[in-house]
């Protein structure tokens, strides 16, 4: 038997993905390095939800199941803006003292 598991991935991830890059237009000053930092940390705050087909997952879930996901990712997103921007400013506040 040939098992593929290419198709299962995390629901959350390609909105999460798209957010960010919709949402980078504010945060100009954020490397695209940071704004990988930014999906990690989003991610990590919303359940995982694996599918094999977003399809499916939007065609079972209620009107409130949706606004309620969209609710989640845009707290975590906020959450993870604000974290990387801080951890950033914080990086370049503290003096460089290895020299």
């Amino acid at each position: 038997m040939v098992f593929d598991f290419e198709q299962v991935h995390n629901y959350f991830e390609r909105l999460v993905f798209e957010e960010v890059v919709r949402l980078s237009h504010g945060y100009l000053d954020f490397s695209a390095d940071m704004l990988a930092d930014v999906a990690c940390v989003a991610l990590n705050r919303l359940p995982a939800r694996y599918v094999r087909h977003d399809v499916d997952m939007m065609f079972y879930l209620t009107e409130h199941e949706r606004h309620a996901i969209e609710q989640s990712i845009a707290e975590a997103l906020a959450y993870a803006f604000r974290f990387v921007g801080d951890r950033a400013a914080r990086r370049l506040s503290v003096p460089n003292v290895s020299a």
